[in-house]
């Protein structure tokens, strides 16, 4: 546990988030984004973008460019299609991780699967909904990269799965590798009554995707409720409908 730091627990709201509301993109930033700027609320450890985006079918966003940040893209409905500069492109849907690593800079595109490609997920007529959640790397300049990996099967255990993870303890056991030793990313489908317990680091990130679980000694929290964690963990998280929670681990912070 890094020395100095103030046992804190903060609780941040769905509706308190900043919003960007574009017609085709309905998007609920946690941290300032954009246009939105708070100079009180620009990341929690190593967390730069929390981003809850809706995207409408037959749209999405154009080519555009990023540099030197890990960004993991998690769909909780619909799917998205992924191509970039280097090449790369993917489908992206519930269950599957995905990581692309801007590095020395990268251009790419996302967009609402309007063709329908993915079995069993939601109508091509239907919006995608996903979180995308951005981190900084260990080291500005690096390669550009892309990786996925479906790690549906491992969700069905109801724990706290790795799904992003530069810590060591990951190694060999982690979906995708993030650019980053200090951070890690976990992903828990739990069932109603199924809890599990917050690793205990510097500083956590729990987000609720979807239903609702009560967070010991903090009480409720819904769909799109946060809470950043300081100095603390172990606390158990306990599902009071299905539910669906992100939760990031970080031994250090940015600046």
């Amino acid at each position: 546990m890094t020395t100095g730091l103030a046992p804190r627990i903060d609780v941040r709201r769905a509706a308190d988030r900043f919003d960007t509301d574009l017609g085709w993109l309905d998007s609920h930033h946690s941290f300032s984004f954009g246009h939105h700027y708070d100079q009180d609320n620009t990341h929690h450890g190593l967390l730069l973008v929390n981003n809850d985006d809706t995207v409408l079918p037959g749209t999405g966003f154009e080519t555009h460019p990023h540099r030197d940040m890990e960004i993991v893209t998690w769909v909780l409905r619909g799917s998205l299609v992924h191509q970039d500069s280097e090449g790369h492109s993917g489908l992206i849907y519930p269950g599957l991780a995905q990581r692309m690593s801007a590095g020395t800079g990268i251009l790419h595109s996302e967009k609402n699967d309007a063709r329908g490609m993915v079995a069993g997920a939601a109508p091509p007529d239907e919006p995608v909904h996903f979180v995308q959640m951005w981190v900084v790397p260990d080291e500005a300049g690096i390669k550009p990269g892309y990786e996925q990996l479906e790690i549906d099967s491992e969700l069905l255990s109801g724990g706290l799965v790795p799904v992003a993870s530069g810590m060591a303890k990951h190694h060999g056991e982690s979906a995708i590798r993030i650019k980053n030793e200090y951070a890690a990313l976990y992903v828990a489908r739990l069932s109603a009554g199924r809890s599990v317990s917050l690793p205990e680091a510097p500083f956590l990130h729990l987000f609720v995707a979807r239903g609702e679980v009560e967070l010991e000694g903090a009480g409720r929290l819904g769909a799109g409720d946060a809470v950043r964690f300081t100095a603390t963990g172990g606390q158990q998280v306990t599902a009071a409908e299905p539910a669906e929670v992100l939760v990031w681990e970080m031994h250090a912070t940015i600046g």
